[in-house]
């Protein structure tokens, strides 16, 4: 089977361990196996860090560069890969893996240096493929073309930071791209015929819940094969903190966001391989929303709701 087929017959979510299309349902259709995402930093920075389009990265994102759960930076690709592995072979010996770069912007640097990092964490025992997480606007030819190699050869996921659809919003949390260049950028990947999922944040200042959902209605009209859906969270350190303790923006209840998550799972495809629904924050960092930090009380509260409703991913699509 290549690595770019989506695997052997359509999805059911009654066959799956939830009423939607989990990354780890999707792994164990695909490989048979349970497959880990390792966390790696290779060093890298962004566009809106060094200056090339704005200072000091998104307002809302830490100084690891959303990489807080991802190895160290001054160890080797190697080294990262097997302290991780060593946490995670405790529960699943058997399991392969999936090396993710996710701190930063893994796409933006000369393609010679990509090459290396990438092919180090190919050559680790275990490892069935690679996520790289990256901005839109850091796809140029030569490293569009090394994708597609890879994706030739290897399982691969490219996550693509969104956020929202609208711009207003992107210029405020100081993005520095457009929805149109996330569609430029998605569209270049697809022509490669490159797995992407998205990424949105629910819950940023000034957006209501209607303004949240029209950024999840148009995910579903996009060549999207995956989602990762993140609650806001407002980090020690960064500008968004500064801005909070300033003047106090409302936030999502975990009650909103549970009924956001669900109306979201309700018209997404049914083929679209959830990456996730709700992240994780340091303990010591978060300021805000404290909810934040059950996240299995927030997972299990999803999968109440869906139940409740009798409701699925993709019923109302």
């Amino acid at each position: 089977m290549s690595y770019r087929d989506e695997g052997k017959g359509s999805y059911n979510w009654q066959n799956g361990e939830k009423r939607y299309y989990t990354l780890n349902q999707h792994f164990r259709d695909f490989f048979g196996d349970k497959v880990f995402k390792v966390s790696l930093d290779a060093g890298f920075t962004c566009p809106n860090r060094d200056g090339r389009v704005g200072q000091g990265g998104c307002i809302y994102c830490s100084a690891r560069g959303s990489g807080d759960f991802a190895g160290q930076v001054d160890q080797s690709i190697h080294d990262q890969f097997r302290v991780v592995k060593e946490v995670m072979s405790h529960k699943w010996s058997q399991a392969k893996y999936l090396a993710y770069f996710q701190a930063y912007t893994n796409t933006y640097a000369p393609v010679e240096r990509l090459r290396a990092v990438y092919e180090q964490a190919l050559q680790e025992e275990g490892v069935v493929g690679l996520s790289i997480a990256t901005r839109p606007d850091c796809l140029p030819e030569e490293v569009l073309d090394y994708l597609a190699e890879l994706n030739e050869r290897t399982y691969l996921w490219v996550e693509l930071g969104l956020q929202s659809i609208h711009d207003r919003t992107m210029a405020w949390v100081g993005r520095g791209h457009t929805y149109e260049d996330f569609l430029l950028g998605l569209e270049k990947l697809r022509q490669r015929n490159i797995r992407v999922c998205a990424h949105l944040i629910y819950g940023l200042p000034g957006e209501t819940i209607e303004d949240m959902f029209d950024s999840a209605q148009a995910v579903t009209k996009l060549d999207l094969q995956g989602l990762k859906l993140h609650l806001l969270h407002v980090l020690r350190g960064t500008p968004m903190a500064k801005l909070y303790e300033d003047n106090p923006f409302p936030m999502l209840t975990q009650e909103e966001y549970i009924q956001l998550i669900c109306n979201t799972l309700e018209i997404l495809p049914a083929q679209m391989v959830i990456h996730r629904l709700t992240g994780d924050a340091p303990r010591q960092d978060l300021i805000a929303p404290l909810w934040s930090l059950k996240k299995w009380e927030i997972l299990n509260g999803i999968d109440q709701e869906l139940e409740r409703r009798g409701t699925w991913q993709g019923k109302k699509l």
